[in-house]
Parts: C-alpha cells; sequence; structure tokens
C-alpha cells in the first residue's frame, strides 16, 4: 500500500496543521509518539461520549502516524443514542435538532489525537498505544457536542487569569466475579435492554477498610494497579469500602483536564484488565444486587494560582473556613447545585444514593467542614494550606468532564459575583435546607432552566444531554408503569440492566 494512499485514507489531509490546531506541548509530544510507533503494532484511539464512555478505533501503528497529521473520522452514533442505545436525537432532521449542521444525515467527524494523553497499555497481548482525541467539525472548529472541548476552555479561561483548577480523584466501585462468563442470556438492541452479567459477591463486606478483605482480593487488583502505576497515574490509595467488594481508588491531586482524561481511563482500564481475568467491574452507583451499599464519586477541588502553585482557598488564621475566593466560589457551588446535579449525578439510579438510609450520602443543598453527610464538605479549613473542597453528591458513572465543568463554572460564577455560601450547616440533613433534586427529571428540569451552563457547555451540548436524558427518563418511566408500578422505592431490574454492565 502506497504511503499516499495512507496519507489520503485517514482524516482530511494534513487536518492538523491546516488548522493549527496545536500547541508547542503538543507538537513536542508528537515527535515523542512517533518514536514510540516503532515498537507497537495498534493504537486505540479514543474520546468520551456525552455518557462518560470511551469509545474507540483500533488501527495499526503505521496508520496512526498518519492519524497524527490527519486525525481520525468517526461516526457520530455516541452522540445519539441515549445510555440504552435507543436513538435519542434525529440526526436526519436538519442539524439532528440540536443545531449541529454535521449531524444532519449522522455524517462522520473528525477525532484528532492529542499527542500529550499517549500511553501503551500494559495489558493487551499486542503492543497497543493509547490516545485520547478531541473532536472537530471538518471546518477545524471543536465539535459542539465535545464535552472535553467544553472543560479545555473553561480551563484555558483560567489560565488567561494565572489560575489552575486542581482536582483529586476519589471513586468508589464494585468487584464480583462473573458466574456465566459475562455472557448475557438475552441480548439487547436499540432502547431494549439484554441481560446483565450474572455475577457473584466475593466476599460478604460490612466490615469497613478491613485489611484482610482487601489483602483477599489483592491477586486480583494487583493487575489494575500494575497497570495504573505503569501507565503514569497518581494513584495515591487503594481501601476496601463497606460493600462486598466495594473498592475505593483515590489519586493525588492533579489539573483539571488531565484529572478528567485520567478518570476515563481508570474506569476504561479497571473494567477490562478484570473482565480478562473473569471479573466484572461496575461503577453503577447502586447495583441491584443483595446486600450492596452505594459507591460515590467525591471529587476534591480548589483553586491554584498558576505561576506559583499557591493554595487560593487558605484562609487567615482565625478567620473564616476558606478565603474570599474560596468562601465565594462555595457560593457558586451552593447556588448552582440543583443545575450541577445533572452533570454530577448524570443517571436513574445516581439518585437511589440520596434516599433515606445513606446517611453518608448529600440529600440537602449543605455545606460543613469534615462533615461527611454534607453535600459539600471543607476540609482543613481555618488556615491549613491543603485545605479544599469536597463534593460529595457525584456518582462514578458520571461523565469526568461534564463533572468537572459543573463545578468550575459554578464555582467560578461564585468568585465573579462575590457569593455568599451563607453559614456552615449544623445538620447537613435538616429538613430545613433546601432539598438536591430528589430524581433525574428533577435535575434536568434545573439544568434545563440554567443560563449558566447553557452557556459553559455551549446550545448545543447543553440541548443534546437534556434530549439523552429524556429520552433515558422515558424509557424507565415507560417499564415503570408497566412492569413494575410499585417498586419505584427499590432498585429496578431496569436500571441494574441499563447500567451495571455499561458502567
Amino acid at each position: 500500500m502506497s504511503q499516499t494512499y495512507l496519507t489520503s485514507a485517514t482524516g482530511s489531509v494534513d487536518f492538523v496543521a491546516r488548522h493549527g490546531l496545536w500547541t508547542e506541548a503538543q507538537r513536542a509530544a508528537a515527535d515523542e509518539v512517533s518514536t514510540a510507533l516503532e515498537s507497537l503494532e495498534f493504537v486505540r484511539v479514543v474520546y468520551a461520549d456525552p455518557h462518560g464512555i470511551a469509545r474507540s478505533k483500533v488501527i495499526s501503528a503505521a496508520v496512526f502516524a498518519t492519524v497524527l497529521r490527519n486525525g481520525m473520522d468517526f461516526s457520530p452514533g455516541p452522540f445519539v443514542f441515549d445510555t440504552g442505545h435507543a436513538v435519542a436525537i434525529d440526526f436526519f432532521a436538519a442539524g439532528g435538532g440540536i443545531g449541529v449542521d454535521e449531524l444532519t444525515g449522522a455524517g462522520d467527524f473528525i477525532v484528532v489525537p492529542d499527542p500529550t494523553t499517549f500511553r501503551v497499555l500494559p495489558h493487551t497481548g499486542r503492543p497497543t498505544g493509547w490516545v485520547i482525541g478531541d473532536e472537530y467539525l471538518r471546518d477545524g472548529t471543536p465539535h459542539p457536542l465535545s464535552a472535553r472541548a467544553a472543560l479545555r476552555r473553561q480551563v484555558d479561561a483560567l489560565a488567561v487569569r494565572d489560575l489552575e483548577f486542581v482536582v483529586g480523584l476519589e471513586v468508589e466501585w464494585y468487584l464480583t466475579r462473573y458466574t456465566d462468563g459475562g455472557r448475557p442470556a438475552q441480548i439487547g438492541g436499540f432502547g431494549v435492554q439484554g441481560d446483565p452479567p450474572a455475577v457473584a459477591a466475593v466476599n460478604g463486606g460490612y466490615q469497613f477498610n478491613s485489611d484482610s478483605l482487601l489483602d483477599a482480593l489483592m491477586p486480583t487488583l494487583d493487575p489494575v494497579l500494575d497497570a495504573l502505576v505503569a501507565l503514569g497515574l497518581p494513584l495515591r490509595g487503594i481501601e476496601h469500602e463497606s460493600g462486598p467488594g466495594q473498592i475505593e481508588f483515590t489519586f493525588n491531586p492533579m489539573p483539571g483536564l488531565a484529572a478528567a482524561d485520567a478518570m476515563l481511563l481508570v474506569r476504561t482500564i479497571t473494567k477490562q484488565i478484570l473482565a480478562r481475568d473473569g471479573h466484572h467491574a461496575s461503577f453503577m452507583a447502586l447495583p441491584a444486587l443483595a446486600g450492596f451499599d452505594p459507591s460515590g464519586w467525591h471529587l476534591h477541588q480548589s483553586l491554584a494560582e498558576r505561576s506559583t502553585g499557591r493554595n487560593l482557598f487558605v484562609a487567615e488564621p482565625g478567620g473564616a473556613a476558606l478565603s474570599p475566593t474560596g468562601m465565594a466560589y462555595l457560593g457558586g457551588l451552593i447556588e448552582h447545585a440543583p443545575a450541577s446535579s445533572l452533570l454530577s449525578v448524570p443517571t436513574v439510579n445516581g439518585y437511589r444514593r440520596m434516599q433515606e438510609g445513606f446517611s453518608l450520602s448529600p440529600d440537602r443543598i449543605a455545606w460543613c467542614t469534615e462533615n461527611r453527610g454534607a453535600f459539600l464538605r471543607v476540609l482543613g479549613a481555618y488556615g491549613d494550606p491543603a485545605c479544599h473542597v469536597e463534593n460529595r453528591i457525584g456518582e462514578p458513572t458520571a461523565n469526568p468532564y461534564l463533572y468537572l465543568i459543573g463545578q468550575i463554572s459554578g464555582g467560578m460564577d461564585g468568585v465573579g459575583r462575590s457569593l455568599d455560601p451563607g453559614p456552615r450547616a449544623d445538620d447537613p440533613h435538616a429538613a430545613t435546607a433546601e432539598a438536591l433534586p430528589k430524581d433525574l427529571e428533577e435535575a434536568m428540569a434545573a439544568f434545563g432552566g440554567s443560563t449558566l451552563y447553557r452557556q459553559a457547555l455551549g446550545p448545543e451540548l447543553h440541548q443534546c444531554l437534556l434530549a439523552l436524558k429524556a429520552s433515558e427518563w422515558t424509557r424507565y418511566v415507560q417499564w415503570l408503569a408497566k412492569v413494575e408500578p410499585a417498586q419505584d422505592d427499590l432498585v429496578t431490574e431496569w436500571e441494574h440492566r441499563e447500567y451495571f454492565s455499561t458502567f
């Protein structure tokens, strides 16, 4: 095959150079990637769909050498399917009905690899690279449905002000063992759910932080931990939580975009590596399995001075919990809490954590210091150099780019308007405090009316998310009415089918 054909068979010839898409750092990283390709057979070109699921094409290393310059054509299918693969956006209508002309007729878009995200996967048989790409329209402008592009806009706007969004990841998930090899008994379809994998618990749980429970699982977890270290991810710790086989990974602080990229990689390879060994990893908030406890994704965040690394949330000793900047940021998170819930808790199942009985899951819009029942928990208040804000509402399935956008844009709106978060709550579950959305429908209503998030995401992505979530909610309500009308107070079969395998 001629090199000329290879050059013209992917993306658009010299797409990156013609549109000036890379920074100097990306160009330098691309040179290093080109050298690394000599020892690889394949590369996975990946992007995150609106649900935060990694979508990819696996191509030969030789072809990837041209993809670095040309980009790679992708179908827009993942932009129009809801979580159950039902078509939620009419791509045969003009602009898909959401104002994106290139969606009309399901035309391709172009994914351009970001060479700074390139890694070599340690768990594949054939030497294989992994690279996260940015989605573009064919005229070289960022795709309006790209969550990564939307987060990059937020991060770049901070950089102009010498600010850095600093994020620490703390995510819980479930390890189970396949009892049927992971093969579903019944196949699903477009918007028709198949069977979730049949699994068994790996232990009895309910001995929080048990060293013995964790040690017994280490032979299973070791390949995942080896991979995380080999990939250069800043793994901080591993814990056994309360539930049977419920694991928590924590990571050292990272800049915002890097943290979102890391979360995409962590979830993806954790599931892949464990599946190869006959185990199932699920980031679903509350599986419909007897005795399982909810899982959360607690997001630790602060603002730093980019040029010095100085934490801008640190208060003067003896003063407020946080600096004026930190308190205003907290005020923004409080004000936009209802609307941002859709970005941090994007599934029907995620709102199960807010039901009575789960005392460490937030259900009210309140902030506290060192109180794990609060929506927003301030750690290291009153002058601690490591002080920061922890959002405890998030579920592990959340799209990391959208979750972070919800925080950074809400917090910075608070900084810009000097918003007051109000007094610290003595009881984060007090009935007098405003309630967080109780379900996906309420979250959609708040998000749909948010001018802030419409601006932060762009009108097309804002409308796309509402359409995807409306489709998901509608299918759930229709199933509930026909099959199990009295069971909405429990995790339903519909939820387990919808999320347990996919996430």
